[in-house]
């Protein structure tokens, strides 16, 4: 049964390849000159690295060894970082410093600043039970939701996943947002809770994670469980592309305040971003959402990067400004999530942590900045030695 679902899969993904034959044209642009993603350079070029206080970043990165650490790149970093417990931010430098070797992300251009964007994990009010206060779903990862990783024939499509539905003996397309948001949803019965909001719902969907606040004071984290298949669309970009917002005015906050206040309109907004999220409940000690590592996030040192440039776990030094502002924000953060917006090389979402107060700082967050993930070096030191130095047992740090 498994084979002859790929084998309608594969059919569907090859039949929406096939397009009608274009003319060349005329000219054929030159080809551009694609470089490659890192750059290895000096401790004194990475943008900031002496002003930040990286024993913050030191515990986050100990909490992804509990996902990396086994991994062979990764295992005598990890040991390592396991011996420093309580570190002062002096100390924790020595050992990135040490062990890691930083290299300067790029676009395939050459260039080295992309798009910092911040993201949190929301509060909202709900209810275990559909009342006139309570009615807009959010759902679990319903069960005709067919997930094909496409490698399992193919190992060059590694990267691909087809997520679908069946109908008859034929894949097709899971269900868009604009149908699964109607009166008569075809998802009836996968309701995980109820929402009083549906504008703070679907930002909810674009954050990936938030908690839940019952009317008995009950706090509930929920966390992604998987997708649609759609890709995501940015309304954000609908709203400058029709000139209903300029870049000065785009926030978070503004676009929710435009939804409001147009209802009908806001909903035909909303349902032009097809892709759509499926929740879980989280155990009742996750404070914080995890992330695409499965580790809790931390805030204000956890980053979602494009995983194709960036491993994930990987400590990476980022150099922006804090949002609305002048003011440097110049810290090493450690690459523990993704997203569906976050693709290409020098492209990361901040995460600022849980609650209103973060959500205000996120959804401004939208600017320029350059990226250095650091990756463990390859050489031949005695790293024994080193860790008794970064101890004070060898005399260098006391």
């Amino acid at each position: 049964m498994t084979r002859k679902i790929l084998f309608f899969a594969l059919i569907v993904l090859m039949a929406g390849c096939v397009g009608k034959p274009v003319k060349p044209p005329i000219e054929t642009p030159p080809p551009i000159s694609k470089v490659g993603p890192y750059k290895a350079v000096s401790w004194e070029q990475v943008d900031g690295w002496l002003l930040d206080r990286p024993a913050a970043a030191l515990e986050t990165f100990k909490n992804s060894c509990k996902a990396i650490g086994r991994r062979q790149q990764w295992q005598l970093v990890c040991a390592e970082a396991a011996k420093l417990d309580g570190v002062s931010d002096q100390v924790a430098r020595k050992f990135f410093e040490d062990f890691f070797q930083p290299n300067e992300i790029r676009n395939e251009d050459g260039s080295v600043d992309g798009l910092i964007t911040g993201y949190y994990g929301p509060e909202l009010e709900g209810s275990r039970i559909k009342t006139e206060q309570y009615k807009y779903p959010l759902y679990r990862q319903p069960d005709d939701l067919l997930i094909i990783d496409l490698d399992d024939i193919y190992p060059e499509l590694d990267k691909y996943r087809l997520r679908g539905r069946i109908v008859g003996n034929r894949v097709v397309p899971y269900f868009e947002r604009g149908e699964i948001d109607t009166g008569e949803s075809p998802l009836e019965g996968k309701e995980l809770f109820w929402l009083k909001d549906p504008v703070e719902l679907f930002f909810l969907h674009i954050q990936g994670s938030g908690r839940i606040r019952l009317p008995n004071g009950e706090l509930i984290m929920v966390g992604y469980a998987n997708q649609n298949g759609h890709p995501y669309r940015s309304i954000g970009k609908l709203l400058l592309d029709r000139q209903v917002m300029t870049q000065d005015q785009m926030s978070m906050q503004n676009i929710m305040k435009w939804v409001k206040q147009n209802p009908e309109g806001g909903q035909l907004l909303l349902d032009e971003n097809p892709s759509y999220v499926f929740f879980r409940s989280l155990p009742a000690d996750i404070q914080s959402p995890p992330g695409a590592l499965g580790i809790p996030l931390t805030a204000l040192r956890s980053l979602a990067v494009d995983p194709h440039t960036i491993p994930l776990g990987a400590p990476v030094f980022l150099s922006t400004i804090f949002p609305g502002t002048d003011f440097p924000l110049q810290q090493l953060m450690v690459a523990q999530d993704t997203g569906g917006a976050i693709k290409g090389r020098v492209r990361a979402d901040f995460f600022w942590g849980m609650g209103n107060d973060a959500g205000k700082i996120a959804g401004k967050m939208k600017q320029d900045g350059r990226l250095w993930v650091l990756l463990p070096k390859n050489d031949s030191v005695n790293h024994l030695t080193r860790t008794e130095k970064l101890q004070g047992k060898g005399g260098d740090i006391n």
